[in-house]
C-alpha cells in the first residue's frame, strides 16, 4: 500500500469529515434541528419545511460520505497526495454545504 505524503497526517481531514457528519446526523435524525429551529416540533409546518430542507442537505451529505470513502479506497486516491487532496478538499465543501442548506433551512422554517 502506498503511503500519502502530506504536509500534515491524512487522518485530521478524516476525523474533521466524521466530525461534520456526526454534526448532520444528529441535526437530522436525532432532533437537534427541530429543538433550534422548530422550538421541539411544536407546529407541524416547521416540521415538514425542515424536514423538506433536510433531504437536500442530504444529497450533499451523501456525496460528502462517498468522497471520504473514495479518498481511501481508490487506489489512485490513495497513492497520489494531489489526488487524496482533492477528494478530501471537495468532502469538506460538501459537508460544509450540507450543514448550510440545513441552517438556513432551519433560520427560514422559523
Amino acid at each position: 500500500m502506498a503511503r500519502v505524503r502530506l504536509g500534515f497526517s491524512p487522518i485530521l481531514p478524516t476525523i474533521a469529515s466524521f466530525l461534520l457528519a456526526a454534526l448532520w446526523t444528529l441535526s437530522v435524525f436525532a432532533g437537534w434541528g427541530l429543538e433550534a429551529f422548530c422550538a421541539g416540533g411544536e407546529t407541524p409546518a416547521c416540521e415538514r419545511r425542515l424536514a423538506a430542507f433536510s433531504s437536500v442537505s442530504g444529497l450533499f451529505a451523501a456525496v460528502a460520505a462517498c468522497l471520504t470513502a473514495a479518498a481511501w479506497v481508490l487506489p489512485a486516491a490513495r497513492q497520489d497526495e494531489r489526488t487524496f487532496t482533492r477528494f478530501m478538499v471537495m468532502s469538506g465543501v460538501a459537508w460544509i454545504a450540507a450543514e448550510g442548506v440545513l441552517f438556513l433551512g432551519g433560520v427560514l422554517t422559523k
